[in-house]
């Protein structure tokens, strides 16, 4: 099953029992007699009637307000991740995370209504409760199984390589074999530096060498590679890594006893076995969809509440230099793609005509008198708001490099693509902890040393980083160092 079919069964499934349970707590609100402006809404309408509101009356009463809660609770869902894929976790755990998500919703829901006029007793609120965790639990166990059963009759298997044809990666393969549920199609193996030259383990072909890795996940299709050397070496590891940088493929490792991976490891078990899984961050799900909502309202502020200084700019800009207001260059991005960045233009028309690319310098000549100004206060960096919105760039996270450079870098900086693994951003680590020397000739070392603060922040991903990120950027500007 794709993973955006899965998710939108799982919106349909959390919608519906959303639904019913709020439709049940209506029902028991109904049958306590606890809906009093229902009652007096029906008896103002029908004086003579002798009974009293029925509950289908009591529900087309409510009908505008149901789906307004039933959007409440998939938005705290989505905020804890509850649409992530998430294959490893079992049934248990997906109880356990509504069980969590659940009762924080309930609890919000009584502060929300605690000086209003809503009498909610222990006993409605619980019997609320235990109808969200049941249904709404229910239902994803229900579709759980249902896609248990589809792995297991072959359907929606990621195609998988495992490195290592040796005990390791022989226990590893018999360990995915008796737990076909766990997802993996095993297609072949490669063989790791130094093991035997075999054609095929236990009917499974040895597709060839590491050092042929990367035309063999292309040529086979491979969605997953699992490494199981016999003993890790972490050098040989990153190696593996970087042979399959831009390629959209998944990392496991079956760690040593006191293995120690650098990166992002989440540790789960195929029947026994550990894994190891390599992931592009560490940020929790909600740590995630907080950060989005930072980008796009700080977008939103700085664009819309300084319009007239951004007009101000452009009309600065437009009458001081031949050209656009804005500046539009390509820059590489989150996975290795490209997008045009934006800025408010610094630089005279066609600066790099006869020079080609060149690398920001401290005091470079190609800047007009005005887009020193912006440049000093940092102003050329507003349009960059509109790449937040389009999500091609956050607030915060690695600077975002041009393809030319990017194509110079990889070849000479061991696993520089990694930078390229989360979404890039206007404020930095590197930025925000030293200033380089935006006039050495060495281009390469200035790039080097920035990846060190790159990978740093990669692998301690928080808001609270983001937060540390923020005040000490504004520390920079404010003493006029450099954060470029």
């Amino acid at each position: 099953m794709s993973r955006l079919k899965r998710v939108v069964l799982l919106l349909l499934s959390d919608t519906v029992a959303v639904s019913l349970a709020s439709v049940f707590f209506l029902w028991m609100k109904l049958a306590g007699g606890g809906l009093e402006i229902v009652r007096h809404n029906y008896e103002r309408l029908y004086p003579d009637a002798v009974e009293g509101p029925s509950f289908w009356y009591a529900l087309g009463y409510y009908s505008d307000v149901l789906p307004l809660i039933s959007g409440c609770w998939l938005l705290l869902f989505l905020f804890f991740g509850f649409y992530q894929s998430s294959l490893s976790s079992s049934r248990f755990d997906e109880i356990y995370e509504v069980l969590k998500v659940v009762t924080l919703g309930i609890l919000l829901a009584m502060i929300a209504t605690f000086d209003r006029d809503i009498r909610l007793t222990r006993l409605l609120v619980l019997f609320y409760w235990l109808g969200m965790v049941a249904l709404v639990a229910g239902g994803r166990v229900l579709l759980r199984s249902f896609e248990r059963q589809l792995l297991l009759r072959g359907i929606g298997l990621r195609r998988t390589a495992i490195v290592g044809v040796n005990a390791r990666g022989i226990r590893l393969l018999h360990a995915l074999r008796a737990a076909p549920a766990q997802g993996y199609e095993i297609v072949g193996l490669v063989r790791a530096r130094g093991e035997n030259d075999h054609a095929a383990i236990d009917g499974l072909p040895v597709l060839g060498e590491v050092s042929n890795l990367r035309t063999i996940l292309a040529a086979e299709g491979i969605e997953a590679v699992l490494i199981a050397l016999q003993a890790n070496s972490h050098e040989e590891i990153m190696q593996i890594v970087e042979e399959a940088e831009g390629l959209p493929v998944s990392f496991g490792i079956t760690p040593d006893l006191y293995d120690i991976v650098t990166g992002h490891v989440r540790t789960t078990q195929i029947y026994g076995v550990p894994l190891m899984e390599l992931t592009p961050e560490l940020m929790p799900a909600w740590q995630r969809t907080v950060k989005r909502l930072i980008d796009v309202v700080v977008a939103v502020v700085v664009l819309a509440g300084l319009a007239p200084l951004w007009l101000l700019v452009a009309a600065a800009i437009k009458l001081t230099s031949k050209g656009p207001v804005f500046f539009r260059q390509e820059r590489v991005g989150e996975g290795g793609r490209t997008f045009a960045m934006l800025k408010f233009r610094s630089m005279y028309v066609d600066a790099e005509e006869k020079t080609g690319p060149v690398w920001a310098k401290g005091a470079d000549p190609r800047v007009t008198p005005i887009g020193r100004v912006l440049r000093a206060l940092h102003l050329d960096e507003i349009p960059q708001c509109i790449n937040f919105l389009r999500g091609d760039m956050s607030l915060v996270g690695p600077r975002p490099e041009r393809p030319f450079f990017v194509e110079q870098f990889k070849t000479q900086i061991p696993l520089y693509m990694r930078r390229f693994n989360i979404k890039p951003g206007l404020l930095g680590w590197a930025q925000s902890r030293h200033e380089f020397d935006l006039d050495s000739k060495d281009v390469v070392g200035i790039a080097r040393e920035r990846l060190e603060y790159d990978f740093y922040y990669i692998e301690n991903m928080s808001l609270k980083l983001d937060f540390k990120i923020m005040l000490q950027t504004v520390w920079f500007v404010l003493t006029g160092k450099s954060t470029r």
